[in-house]
């Protein structure tokens, strides 16, 4: 049984960090390419990093391009994201995902297994 369990979130001040870590179990993180997602109140859920199966590259939406950093420790089985210079508007529930379809790494239905999320609050 695939399972992903996210953790890490919490409150913190603007300009503050949060590093969110994902483990997965059922499933070998290395082989796949794994996404995180974020959902704030009222809105769709939405693309915020990616990272395919060799490491060798990494993708992010413009809004956190530059403060969140997305990472792997495939002998832990483990994924993360490293978030710096916190904005309020960076407040959501945040999801990892796994991809099981090539291309498209903003696209929702593109990945198959998700965790329970875990909210992060950016107080002003």
């Amino acid at each position: 049984q695939v399972q992903l369990v996210e953790s890490g979130g919490g409150l913190v001040q603007t300009g503050g960090s949060l590093r969110l870590s994902c483990v997965a179990s059922g499933l070998t993180l290395s082989r796949y390419e794994m996404g995180w997602f974020r959902q704030a109140p009222g809105k769709e859920r939405e693309f915020v990093a990616a990272i395919n199966w060799s490491d060798a590259v990494s993708y992010y939406s413009d809004s956190v391009k530059g403060r969140f950093t997305i990472s792997r420790d495939n002998a832990k089985n483990t994924m993360y994201l490293q978030m710096n210079s916190l904005k309020p508007e960076d407040t959501a529930v945040y999801y990892c995902a796994r991809k099981y379809r090539s291309g498209g790494y903003y696209v929702l239905r593109y990945y198959d297994y998700w965790g329970q999320g875990t909210q992060v609050t950016v107080s002003s």
